[in-house]
């Protein structure tokens, strides 16, 4: 999967969903804190620690569908080495809306970048090496496609995406056919 094969219509799906399960419109604080008034503002997104981001795209995704209205500009893409304190984005709007979809948003990228940071480091630690850094299918449910797409923005190469994808033959696979009990 390369940084520009991250299926729209798969990360709607996933981004609806993860609104859902926040209740964002059912935001009860923000509703007690600024109820119907017309607020607006500018959210910065800033790096809390050096790392590679990876969930641009998909965090300016949770702001617009929680509000359509609202203006996201990113200042890094995907796969970028950033500093501790660096500016990745600004989101400008209604702050009721900001602050319905940050925890989202900053999920995503959160754990996104995460997973690039650290596959970034090890493609450094074999760099000058024939080896290459491969991710697996051990994602977390539902989020297998933003996983793998942030292996590759750190640096590293994507392995079979589903069992469908090709042969694998594990210990598993041979025990079964010799009779034996499997260790899983």
């Amino acid at each position: 999967m390369s940084l520009s094969k991250l299926d729209p219509r798969r990360v709607r799906a996933l981004v609806r969903r993860a609104l859902r399960e926040d209740r964002v419109f059912d935001d009860v604080t923000t509703a007690a804190t600024l109820g119907d008034g017309d607020y607006c503002c500018t959210a910065t997104i800033v790096a809390k620690e050096q790392g590679v981001i990876a969930g641009i795209g998909v965090a300016a995704e949770v702001f617009r569908t929680v509000d359509r209205g609202l203006m996201f500009e990113s200042f890094v893409s995907d796969g970028d080495h950033v500093e501790a304190g660096t500016a990745v984005a600004t989101v400008a709007g209604a702050a009721q809306s900001i602050l319905r979809a940050e925890r989202v948003a900053l999920n995503f990228l959160q754990r996104m970048s995460g997973i690039a940071a650290l596959t970034a480091r090890y493609v450094e630690a074999v760099t000058g090496t024939d080896a290459q850094i491969a991710d697996t299918r051990k994602t977390a449910p539902g989020l297998r496609v933003l996983d793998k797409y942030s292996v590759v923005a750190g640096g590293g190469i994507n392995h079979r995406a589903d069992l469908g994808d090709g042969v694998l033959i594990k210990d598993n696979h041979l025990a079964a056919l010799q009779g034996e009990g499997l260790k899983i």
